[in-house]
């Protein structure tokens, strides 16, 4: 087993250093798993800039894929129920849940009265190796894991613990979608991910909206029908729409593209951008549901896995070549130009 470990250590604002230090022995219930590729999400990228709060110092990064160095026992599982060994390729969430609360008895895992996040723990407190951004993450009980076939890229591999399984269960809060015409506004990671959802749940025909028109080809590959900036005119209504840009504008949109019972799953609002006017008239007399996602629960990781043996090449694509650990705090200042994730091969 490594000896140490190196990571990224987030010390707010865009202060950032890099230290070593000796490599836990999991306790039980606990996996050591060296971390092969961590791509950068757009919260990261918040939570450095000041728009997203968290707590320093920290190692920060929640999408990733890697091996599993050591184990506390022979008693891990992963979501489907197989067990995890030594040496398996593996995903994991973003959140480490209890299992017990009344939340997660509910089916809410993703927001536990005990919750703590990967990425997002304090790197001096209980769990000090919580982030991605680190040749090692120690994942409690509570983490969900799944394994990864060898035969999918590492670059579609670490998306799939945020964006792609996010995506999936906005399209699974969305209720039946089989034969649905369905909209997706914001073409980032997460609305291309929710255009593989919505066609992998049976969706009828599927719209992609951005203004960034050099999105729209990467939409067409991965799902969509057509796309359109917005105010160019759509083939709408809508039967379900995927609201995944967080743009105020875009949410009142996609609520007047809504057909009569039409079903709205709002998953990019996730950070302060402004009031939206909504007319409680028109949802009510149109019959209206619109439900907010955040996160995500185990069973939507393990359908996002499933997802890349179809798309994994397509979205690999959208992820830059790696950087060095020590070349990530330059990434984390300013967002990624020509890709819609950058990425960091932490042994590197």
């Amino acid at each position: 087993m490594t000896t140490s470990v190196r990571s990224l250590v987030w010390l707010g604002a865009d202060r950032f250093e890099l230290r070593t230090v000796d490599a836990p022995t999991p306790g039980a219930g606990e996996l050591l798993v060296e971390v092969h590729l961590a791509t950068v999400c757009s919260s990261d990228l918040h939570t450095v800039t000041g728009r997203r709060l968290g707590p320093h110092p920290s190692v920060l990064g929640h999408e990733a894929v890697g091996r599993v160095v050591a184990t506390g026992d022979d008693e891990r599982r992963t979501v489907d129920g197989r067990p995890v060994r030594v040496g398996d390729r593996i995903v994991w969430g973003v959140t480490d849940s209890c299992g017990t609360c009344d939340r997660c008895r509910r089916g809410l895992s993703a927001k536990c009265r005990r919750l703590r996040k990967v990425g997002h723990e304090p790197s001096d407190g209980s769990w000090p190796l919580s982030g991605d951004y680190s040749t090692h993450v120690v994942l409690p009980p509570g983490v969900a894991v799944v394994h990864v076939p060898d035969e999918v890229a590492d670059a579609a591999a670490a998306p799939a613990a945020c964006a792609l399984a996010t995506a999936v269960g906005a399209v699974d809060a969305l209720g039946e979608v089989a034969g649905r015409r369905a909209g997706v506004w914001g073409l980032g990671l997460l609305g291309l991910s929710a255009c593989v959802a919505l066609r992998a749940a049976g969706a009828a025909t599927v719209t992609g909206l951005d203004p960034e028109t050099g999105r729209h080809p990467a939409a067409l590959r991965l799902g969509a029908d057509a796309v359109a900036a917005p105010g160019e005119g759509l083939p709408g209504p809508f039967d379900v729409v995927v609201e995944a840009s967080g743009v105020p504008a875009a949410v009142s949109a996609a609520v007047e593209a809504l057909d009569v019972g039409g079903h709205l799953a709002l998953v990019g609002s996730v950070a302060p951008a402004g009031n939206v006017d909504v007319d409680p008239e028109r949802l009510v007399r149109r019959l209206h549901t619109v439900v907010g996602v955040h996160n995500y629960e185990p069973h939507h990781l393990l359908a996002a896995v499933g997802l890349l043996r179809g798309s994994g090449d397509q979205l690999a694509e959208l992820v830059a070549p790696p950087v060095g650990l020590g070349d990530l705090p330059e990434v984390l200042r300013a967002p990624a130009e020509g890709h819609l994730r950058r990425s960091v091969d932490p042994r590197r």
